[in-house]
């Protein structure tokens, strides 16, 4: 970590936020205080922040040479770094699977005394590390051996000669100290090569310890001066030009005798007195044994991806046997325009017998229209997946052919995505009121039925993935592009609604709902759902969600694997 903040002078004057730097909503409550600074409360986003932040000054005497913990002897030097090298091999255990290969040029921000370089270089990375602190920059260089390079300074202090040179940076435990994050991901975006991977350790509000401890948690301390979750962190590194984004626990190796020792240098009220206590009840023996566990971080992996000059959002139009409105959806579609916003579409035509398909072949070379012909109907599900797969926009949206919905409210279901405040945005149709949903002229029987199931769906959701969802099978689905990294889709009919939304749930997204308008067609007009399948396919996708694992990691790694075979199997048959 970097013992100096973005400023390059001293004063003493406190910092005041004036707006959230990840939405820019200048709503900031205060919540409590810690050590006399106050910590506040984005009410749009939930980033919360120290507000007024610690002088120069006073952070100066925060980062003192006794800030880190100091060893009382060489036994406790030497388990606290065995400690120290187990957590950075966890640490360089991830970015491998993630994709880092050996030999991969690395910047680490905020080197410390280069316990993290050392492991690293001896897995075969290129190593550079930058540090404020002179003292700890002769530390690390000696523990390097001359392996590697050493900075003296700051990320803003590297020089354009660095820009695009490195495959990777990392920085543990550092986001959370930098005077502007922003600013911080901008540098690290500029250093990294296209594509190359940004490695972030760092506290959040989301780990069992915050949420146990609260006010208490022992990671509110003044020299933090932004308290992250993993939705507005992603939102941060999303909106900083940055995809790809895999969220894992932090999972760090320490031992009853480090842990007791952090708490009697950090006292924490109700907390310092147990785990002093803890320490006295464990044997001796057992004191110094190493502990992988999970205690209050995260760690995020991303890639530097390219900035749109304008957001991009891609629509993603299934098409089977819709010859009586798909004309008007495409024609409504290319003349609606969203202020700031670009739109691409990708039409999927499931080889209709009704017309479609020839309805889709006029636009096929429309600059703004993006065709994928299936050769036979697999479902609405199958064909949701193939236009996925051809997304190129920050934001993608699901958009039936059938006008059910209003076109009216793009605007309002993409203003929380574009303002940073959710990543997940669902049309609630007529504000959940389920219902309102149905309302077949003539058919009061039928509305009551398929209205009753929707509700009794939608408890089940509810109940089984922790959500207070209203409408979780709306067609309105807009997220981020990069929500979908690492997630892998496989149901054919209506029951990807299900499987899109419990994945996300389960990757973490909770869904912000926004009232939309509705009209349902009725079976007469071409309405597909059946009632004999398709309430079969809901349950089982219900219960196989919620019992199978779903790591995002697991699947990057297993396309890893995929992509040389499938490159090396095209080079044999060509």
């Amino acid at each position: 970590m970097s013992n100096r903040l973005a400023s390059s002078s001293s004063t003493t004057a406190r910092r005041t936020v004036s707006a959230c730097p990840i939405c820019g909503g200048a709503r900031l409550f205060y919540q409590f205080s810690v050590e006399g600074f106050r910590v506040v409360r984005c009410n749009d986003c939930s980033l919360m922040l120290t507000n007024p932040q610690p002088s120069d000054v006073e952070l100066g005497q925060i980062y003192d040479e006794n800030y880190f913990l100091a060893e009382e002897n060489t036994a406790d030097h030497q388990h606290t770094g065995e400690l120290k090298a187990a957590t950075v091999d966890g640490y360089l255990d991830l970015l491998a699977r993630y994709g880092v290969p050996p030999g991969a040029r690395l910047l680490e921000i905020g080197c410390g005394h280069g316990d993290f370089l050392r492991r690293a270089a001896r897995r075969g990375l290129n190593v550079t590390g930058v540090e404020y602190s002179a003292s700890a920059c002769e530390v690390a260089r000696q523990k390097l051996g001359g392996v590697g390079e050493i900075i003296c300074g700051e990320i803003d202090d590297l020089t354009e000669s660095c820009e695009a040179r490195f495959d990777v940076i990392t920085a543990s435990d550092v986001i959370e100290h930098v005077r502007d994050p922003k600013a911080f991901l901008a540098h690290a975006h500029r250093l990294l090569k296209p594509g190359g991977v940004l490695f972030l350790a760092t506290p959040t509000l989301d780990s069992w310890s915050a949420r146990l401890l609260r006010n208490r948690w022992m990671e509110f301390k003044p020299e933090h001066l932004w308290y992250f979750k993993g939705a507005t962190l992603q939102t941060l590194l999303s909106r900083s030009g940055f995809g790809g984004i895999i969220e894992k626990t932090c999972r760090k190796t320490l031992s009853v005798d480090y842990i007791a020792g952090h708490f009697e240098r950090y006292p924490v009220p109700g907390v310092s007195p147990l785990v002093a206590l803890a320490r006295r009840l464990t044997p001796v023996s057992l004191r110094r044994k190493p502990i992988r566990m999970v205690a209050s971080g995260m760690v995020l992996m991303s890639r530097r991806e390219e900035i749109h000059a304008r957001p991009l959002l891609s629509l993603v139009v299934p098409a089977y046997n819709e010859a009586a409105t798909l004309d008007m959806a495409l024609q409504k579609l290319l003349a609606k325009e969203v202020p700031g916003v670009d739109t691409e579409i990708i039409v999927v035509e499931s080889n209709s017998t009704d017309g479609t398909r020839e309805l889709v072949a006029r636009y096929e070379d429309h600059p703004r229209v993006t065709v994928v012909w299936q050769d036979a109907p697999r479902g609405k599900g199958n064909a949701v997946r193939a236009g996925l797969e051809r997304v190129r926009g920050d934001y993608v949206m699901i958009q039936d052919a059938d006008l059910e919905y209003d076109l009216e409210d793009y605007e309002a279901l993409l203003e929380p995505l574009l303002n940073g405040r959710a990543a997940f945005v669902l049309g609630a149709r007529h504000g959940g009121n389920a219902w309102k949903m149905r309302q077949f002229t003539g058919q009061p029987v039928l509305s009551a039925v398929m209205n009753g199931a929707h509700r009794f769906f939608t408890m089940l959701v509810n109940v089984g993935f922790g959500a207070r969802l209203r409408d979780p099978f709306t067609m309105y689905k807009v997220f981020r592009r990069d929500c979908l990294h690492g997630l892998r889709f496989e149901c054919d009919r209506f029951d990807f609604d299900f499987e899109l939304v419990i994945k996300l749930l389960r990757k973490g997204y909770k869904p912000l709902e926004i009232p939309v308008n509705y009209r349902s067609r009725s079976f007469s007009e071409g309405k597909k759902v059946s009632f004999l399948r398709d309430p079969v396919t809901w349950i089982r996708a219900l219960v196989k969600f919620r019992l199978s694992k779903v790591d995002p990691l697991e699947e990057v790694v297993r396309l890893q694997a995929t992509v040389p075979k499938a490159r090396a199997y095209a080079a044999a048959i060509s």
